[in-house]
């Protein structure tokens, strides 16, 4: 393991068909006003939003809402947010939905009370909070993103743009989190697909940095391996329990910051899925598979024996007298048959990119340290190019 870390995560989760049971008791510890936030009508098709509203009801509480809440939550969204919340003088937030809800929660939370422009502050500058903070519950319908034990919150701006998270620290992170597998399965199989490939590269991104003798790769390892088997069971029956809990499970635990301790981390793949889906509006999940490929293919030569170990480790791969490097190549093919296999989208020409955008989507491209190549602005464009 290498350096110092701390590591706390102050969210509550509860797990399990009976979960929602635990929402009464959790909410005696907030205040009267509670903020109802979710996104499209599926929360009300299901029944669930009738049985959240009733425990709300039971406790007492005075109710507003935001509903409409879309897949990549936008700046506007979040500012007509801000004006509700101050009207209803809200003391606590609910999230009901996947991980764009989830996030949008978070991004409010911290907006709420603040004096200057939350995007300006959060986004574009990556301050810290100063002001007073809504605490957030999140009761998750869609796995893949683990928003709902962590601090992380992405916000789209379509005029500049530009789709970026903050990782904001523990005083952000949801106070409880509700995950109840049935309610994914209402999902459309393509944002399940989503979901899973979401996950998968959520411990990607944490797995290929450092060479040393760590742990938390070797929990990678396992979380991949049973994700890949649950992600085969539920592409063939969706409405399978085990295999859904298991990768609701794996989600949580894929970003929830365990599996980042003692790790640089690398995170460039979401830098140019968020970059792609800055211009196309595309499924998060699906934007991170376009990419993912072509950037591993180009990184590889800079960390051959993590991604020769990635081989063995994950996929199974017997190393039979290969070199690191070929090994390397076999790992990569074996996923991307795995992600043929699964449905997902292989290229960012199926989500409405262009060869005229790379330019822009390449100047969107946050460079960030950590992983074992360091892009320049030319290799960006060139992977983008790959991804077509």
């Amino acid at each position: 393991m290498l350096g110092n870390f701390s590591y706390h995560n102050p969210t509550k989760l509860y797990f399990g068909e009976d979960a929602l049971g635990s929402l009464k008791n959790e909410m005696k510890n907030y205040g009267k006003n509670i903020l109802l936030v979710y996104g499209g009508g599926s929360v009300k098709k299901s029944g669930l939003y009738d049985q959240i509203v009733a425990v709300l009801q039971e406790c007492e509480k005075n109710i507003a809402e935001i509903a409409g809440v879309m897949p990549n939550p936008t700046v506007e969204k979040l500012n007509e947010g801000v004006v509700i919340a101050r009207n209803h003088q809200s003391d606590f937030i609910l999230a009901v939905g996947g991980g764009s809800v989830c996030d949008y929660a978070k991004a409010l939370s911290v907006s709420v009370h603040c004096d200057d422009d939350p995007w300006q502050k959060y986004y574009i500058r990556f301050e810290n909070p100063d002001c007073t903070i809504i605490p957030v519950g999140c009761i998750l319908t869609m796995a893949g993103t683990g928003s709902e034990m962590n601090g992380g919150a992405v916000i789209t701006n379509h005029e500049q743009h530009l789709k970026i998270g903050h990782v904001f620290g523990d005083e952000v992170m949801p106070k409880f989190s509700i995950l109840n597998p049935r309610y994914t399965m209402t999902l459309p199989r393509y944002q399940m697909i989503a979901g899973i490939y979401d996950i998968m590269n959520h411990i990607c991104e944490q797995y290929f940095s450092g060479e040393d003798d760590n742990t938390s790769d070797y929990l990678s390892e396992g979380l991949m391996r049973g994700l890949i088997h649950a992600s085969r069971i539920a592409v063939n029956n969706p409405q399978d329990y085990e295999a859904r809990s298991n990768i609701m499970w794996t989600a949580t635990w894929a970003l929830n910051t365990l599996v980042s301790r003692g790790k640089s981390t690398d995170w460039m793949v979401h830098m140019l899925g968020q970059a792609v889906g800055a211009y196309t509006d595309a499924t998060h999940g699906m934007t991170l598979a376009a990419v993912s490929l072509p950037y591993y293919r180009y990184i590889m030569p800079y960390g051959v024996r993590k991604f020769a170990r990635f081989a063995t480790e994950v996929w199974g791969i017997s190393r039979d007298g290969r070199t690191d490097e070929q090994l390397a190549k076999d790992g990569l093919e074996a996923m991307e048959n795995w992600m043929k296999e699964i449905g997902l989208v292989m290229n960012i020409t199926d989500l409405g990119a262009t060869e005229s955008m790379i330019e822009g989507i390449a100047d969107a491209t946050i460079i960030l340290k950590g992983g074992y190549k360091v892009l320049n602005r030319s290799e960006v464009v060139q992977i983008l190019k790959a991804s077509l």
